[in-house]
């Protein structure tokens, strides 16, 4: 029995018809399905005129990669950078050079593993352990996870995983009026379907005595206060010299 060869021309065809976009039947027939006469009137009756470009956009003359290059960084000079203000956890941070080059830019944290892996998985983590790492060197816990959550959906995690191992029968979770506007959000949008109930207010004068089954404290605050919450907690190191507290003072 002879097997029946394809030639690299219909390979080539089979294999753009299968990835780039649907064909001229194909267009015909899903028109037809919601009753429109052409791709330009379905456009019409489904996007308001008030938000369609009337013309052409006029992106000029194509640019080298050099000269695209010049052009975003002409552009980005003009920016003008102020003091955020915005608080909420959006705060400046400062990279060091160290860090910047031996770890964000490290050429063999982004490189593939080996010639047939693609991916950048060994690199990614090998940062995942870094931050692991540092993590357990600034609570002084034993292991730290090593989530790529957000914070407030990783603090809706830490919600959870309280309610689950708690032994106490309220399920009622204790949340610092200082914590940012949108952690809040989310933490009593996974409550809600759950009958989770949130009781938001202060650390300090509140939670003691509170029928909770765990807290979610926020250091420094959301409006960039930074209060003494080790009467929560024991503290067993002295202070740092930027006046904060570290987290592992507070076991």
């Amino acid at each position: 029995m002879t097997a029946q060869r394809t030639s690299a021309n219909d390979a080539a065809a089979s294999f753009v018809r299968r990835h780039i976009g649907p064909s001229p039947r194909d267009v015909a027939a899903m028109l037809e399905t919601v009753g429109a006469r052409s791709l330009n009137a379905l456009m019409a009756e489904t996007l308001p005129p008030s938000i369609r470009q009337k013309a052409p956009l006029d992106f000029g003359a194509p640019l080298s990669e050099t000269e695209a290059l010049a052009h975003m960084a002409a552009l980005a000079k003009q920016n003008q950078v102020f003091t955020s203000l915005i608080g909420q956890g959006y705060s400046g941070t400062i990279l060091p050079a160290v860090i910047q080059r031996n770890i964000l830019e490290n050429p063999a944290w982004y490189t593939a593993y080996t010639p047939y892996q693609p991916e950048i998985s060994q690199g990614r983590l090998e940062a995942l352990f870094n931050f692991q790492t540092m993590i357990c060197d600034l609570t002084g816990l034993d292991v730290a996870n090593a989530s790529l959550l957000d914070e407030a959906t990783a603090a809706a995690e830490a919600m959870a995983l309280a309610e689950r191992v708690s032994a106490a029968k309220t399920r009622s979770f204790f949340v610092d009026s200082e914590v940012h506007p949108q952690t809040l959000a989310v933490l009593r949008t996974r409550a809600e379907p759950l009958g989770w109930k949130v009781i938001v207010g202060d650390p300090l004068t509140d939670l003691e005595g509170a029928e909770v089954l765990g807290a979610l404290l926020q250091y420094p605050g959301t409006t960039g206060a930074v209060r003494d919450l080790r009467r929560r907690s024991r503290c067993c190191a002295p202070m740092a010299r930027w006046r904060l507290w570290p987290l592992i003072c507070w076991r």
